[in-house]
């Protein structure tokens, strides 16, 4: 991940957080309890709606988001220790986690399955899994779009894939989808999940 991509994140994401984005993150990380891992934080953007957790472990590859979320570390109200990790290859034990959330990451990640798998280890059994992420549409036409774009998108927003399937991903790796929430013609889906081991 580019520095200037890390740079400018926040100020291209800004019209669509203060909106929806900021109620869609406040009510899925007022589930988001017990000792929580959180894959591929950012410029840390949840860090200041986390209120019920235990504990907050924040994974993120770049150090360059990294340093761009060390301000809305000390904004946050429960303390929250950041790890640079990728999410195909968690440092962290089998069975640590009563909560893993992912929001807006799915879609940047070079192996998904890879990461999903690596999620549902360190997930407890029964465990919470919590989702905001933007995915293919349903519309033949709109999703045929996020096909023919995706190649370019890719380039310029640092590996983000606009035709990504991430709920079908999780649903065939034995995690159970209990509810979907669909936003923007389902461009954006929030997803809670049991993890089932």
């Amino acid at each position: 991940m580019s520095r200037l991509f890390a740079n400018w994140y926040d100020f291209f994401m800004n019209p669509l957080e203060k909106k929806k984005f900021k109620r869609i993150r406040k009510e899925l990380l007022s589930q988001a309890t017990g000792n929580v891992l959180e894959l591929g934080s950012g410029t840390g953007i949840n860090f200041p709606f986390y209120n019920v957790a235990a504990t907050v472990t924040a994974i993120e590859p770049s150090q360059y988001m990294i340093e761009q979320s060390f301000s809305k570390q000390k904004q946050a109200v429960i303390p929250i220790e950041i790890v640079q990790a990728s999410a195909e290859e968690l440092p962290f034990a089998a069975n640590t986690f009563d909560t893993v959330v992912a929001t807006l990451v799915f879609c940047t990640i070079p192996n998904p399955e890879k990461a999903i798998l690596e999620m549902k280890r360190v997930c407890k059994p029964e465990g919470k899994i919590l989702l905001f992420e933007h995915v293919k549409m349903q519309n033949q036409f709109l999703s045929s779009l996020q096909d023919w774009l995706t190649p370019v998108w890719k380039k310029i927003c640092d590996g983000c894939c606009l035709n990504r399937d991430t709920i079908d991903l999780l649903s065939s790796h034995d995690i159970s989808i209990t509810e979907v929430q669909k936003y923007y013609r389902d461009l954006f889906v929030f997803a809670e999940a049991v993890n089932k081991k």
